[in-house]
C-alpha cells in the first residue's frame, strides 16, 4: 500500500509538471524533453567553440613579450577545464612560440591551464613545473605534460597576483 501511495504521488508530481498534457502522453513528453536537452547541449558546445575561437584571437593580442617570448597569463570567466584548455590551444597556435597560462573560476574553485609551444620546451621550460608554481600560490597543486598541463586552486583572491607572477617565472626559466 505504501509502495502504491509512493508511486501515486510520484505520477501526480510528473503529472503537475507537465499541465495540459495528456497522462497518456506524458512519456512521449518526456522523451521529447530529452531530446531536445541533447540538442541544446550540441549547440551550446558549438558556441562554445566558437567562442574560444574567438578568444584565443582576442588574447594572443595580450600577450607579452619576455626575452622573445611571447607570454600570455589571464583569466576567463566563466570557462570550464574543456574551454580553458581549447583557448590555450588556439592561443598557442596563433602565437606560434609561447607560453600561455589561463584560469578560471568555478565556485570557489580555480582551474588553471598552462601550455607552451614545443619550441620553448626544448628551451628547458616544463609546463607541469610553471602550473604548479601558479597553484601553490592559490592554495592548489596539479601538473601535466611538459607542452601541457592542469591544476585547481581554492584561493581566488591570490589569483591575479599569480597569473603575473609568470611573467617573472618565465623571465628567470629563460
Amino acid at each position: 500500500l505504501h509502495m502504491l501511495q509512493r508511486k501515486t504521488r510520484l505520477v501526480n508530481d510528473v503529472l503537475s509538471r507537465f499541465r495540459g498534457v495528456p497522462e497518456d502522453e506524458i512519456p512521449a513528453k518526456v522523451d521529447s524533453c530529452f531530446d531536445q536537452i541533447r540538442r541544446l547541449e550540441k549547440e551550446l558546445e558549438t558556441v562554445k567553440e566558437k567562442l574560444s575561437t574567438q578568444a584565443g584571437a582576442e588574447l594572443a593580442s595580450r600577450a607579452r613579450d619576455v626575452k622573445g617570448v611571447q607570454v600570455l597569463a589571464v583569466a576567463l570567466e566563466g570557462a570550464d577545464a574543456r574551454s580553458l584548455r581549447e583557448t590555450a590551444d588556439k592561443v598557442r597556435d596563433k602565437l606560434k612560440s609561447a607560453v600561455v597560462v589561463l584560469a578560471a573560476k568555478n565556485g570557489g574553485k580555480l582551474q588553471i591551464c598552462a601550455g607552451m609551444t614545443p619550441d620553448i620546451v626544448k628551451r628547458g621550460l616544463k609546463a607541469g613545473e610553471l602550473v604548479r608554481f601558479v597553484a601553490e600560490q592559490v592554495g592548489g597543486k596539479g601538473g601535466g605534460k611538459p607542452d601541457f598541463a592542469m591544476a585547481g586552486g581554492s584561493d581566488p583572491a591570490a589569483l591575479p597576483a599569480a597569473l603575473e607572477s609568470v611573467y617573472g617565472w618565465v623571465e628567470k626559466a629563460l
